[in-house]
């Protein structure tokens, strides 16, 4: 008896046994658990060959049954089309990306995701406290984002040239995206704000970025903060009239290409109301780069290549989190990159500790966490890395369903939209 389950079909326990009953006869009695199911098939006459496809996707009501099928079958797991990029597609119509932030901040508002249940309710962030209790954890990314767009020109030629500052390779050395490529060869030279800044490329490396040395009197991000300009995603094509308004009101550590944007929607208000409400926050530091928003290419999502980011957990934060974990408080991620963050350090030291270094951690469904118990997050590009993480940690089902209600409740997309909470 040969079985074929695509688990990307299957959103919860009912189908999944409806799916076997096309195979197996059921008595009148069966309890649909898995302990009942392993008691059904060992006493079948011919021991059932199971092709399972997309395991990744199970809903987490499922995953004992899963583990009963392993016991009690022939279980063949088909990794031919696992992961693919099409399946984090969804449509979006173009009004729902959101051009400007939310007046006050936290007046955005908020979808709530049960990461078990996979209930949907919603709320304004404002609100946020109310879903919350003493001796939760907020870990947050306090990174800064750099003014890192520069408009200038090629010295002798005046011809205009676009840089992006992307990661600080050593004293005044970056490595940048330019436009137009074709101007900056190795040993151009370029001119910014009227000459207060000065570049030369050094070298261009892989994926066209190149490698430029910058002059200037002051301190370099001085410098970026009276002539550069915010590198808004291309996806906003609005003038942003306030730069902090890109920035999250706890921001502190300038380095990043784009705003940790899940944070935005905090005010300082806000985070003392919670803090008395006995609801902790810590910080992490990891500077968003933009490969992290980089689209997925390949048609295996596992073949794409994710882009490495410098980070820092500071011993205050570590102590906090582990402490948290100790006294049975949830810790909960401010975003998908104080969720790499954490994560990784996780996984490379198999608990939380202080420490400084660099991650290209690519999380996707099938991923067990092993820091954090909830997240709050905006909603993500369709076939994103961002909403494949997403999946990861509430389930592709419910992750899915909820951006489908979204979509459907005209909440607002992407950096400056709405927020979502995974509990």
């Amino acid at each position: 008896m040969e079985i074929s389950l695509n688990f990307k079909d299957i959103p919860d326990k009912k189908s999944l046994y409806a799916a076997l009953g096309a195979h197996i006869s059921f008595p009148p009695h069966f309890g649909c658990n898995a302990d009942a199911l392993y008691d059904v098939i060992t006493e079948l006459s011919e021991k059932p060959v199971i092709h399972a496809a997309n395991e990744e996707y199970a809903p987490k009501s499922v995953l004992p049954d899963i583990r009963a099928l392993k016991d009690c079958t022939e279980y063949i797991p088909d990794r031919e089309n696992s992961l693919l990029r099409a399946d984090f597609f969804y449509d979006l119509p173009e009004e729902l990306i959101a051009q400007t932030p939310a007046e006050p901040r936290n007046t955005s508002r908020l979808l709530c995701l049960g990461r078990e249940s996979g209930d949907i309710s919603e709320d304004i962030f404002k609100n946020l406290c109310s879903h919350l209790k003493a001796g939760d954890l907020l870990v947050m990314n306090d990174s800064r984002v750099i003014p890192a767009r520069l408009y200038g020109k090629k010295e002798g030629s005046g011809g205009a040239m676009e840089f992006l500052l992307l990661e600080p390779k050593g004293d005044k050395v970056w490595e940048i995206m330019v436009r137009p490529g074709k101007k900056a060869k190795p040993g151009s030279r370029f001119v910014f704000g009227d000459g207060i800044l000065r570049a030369e490329i050094l070298e261009t490396v892989e994926g066209g970025n190149r490698i430029a040395r910058f002059e200037c009197e002051d301190n370099i991000y001085t410098v970026l903060d009276r002539i550069g300009q915010m590198p808004l995603p291309p996806y906003i094509t609005e003038k942003l009239k306030d730069k902090e308004r890109y920035q999250t009101v706890y921001s502190n550590e300038p380095g990043s290409a784009a705003a940790p944007t899940a944070g935005l929607h905090f005010t300082e208000e806000q985070l003392e109301s919670l803090r008395a409400e006995g609801i902790k926050t810590a910080f992490v530091t990891l500077h968003v780069g933009l490969g992290t928003f980089r689209p997925v290419k390949e048609r295996d999502a596992l073949s794409h290549k994710m882009h490495s980011e410098h980070f820092l957990m500071p011993a205050h934060t570590a102590d906090l989190i582990n402490d948290t974990k100790a006294q049975g408080g949830r810790v909960i991620a401010v975003g998908t990159t104080a969720t790499r963050t954490l994560e990784s350090i996780a996984v490379r030291f198999g608990e939380i500790r202080e420490c400084e270094g660099d991650t290209d951690i690519f999380i996707y469904p099938g991923y067990r966490f092993k820091a954090i118990d909830g997240l709050i997050t905006n909603f993500h590009l369709p076939e994103s890395t961002l909403i494949m993480l997403v999946c990861a940690f509430a389930g592709y089902h419910n992750t899915m369903d909820a951006y489908k209600y979204a979509v459907e409740n005209k909440f607002r997309f992407f950096s400056f939209g709405d927020a979502m909470l995974i509990l």
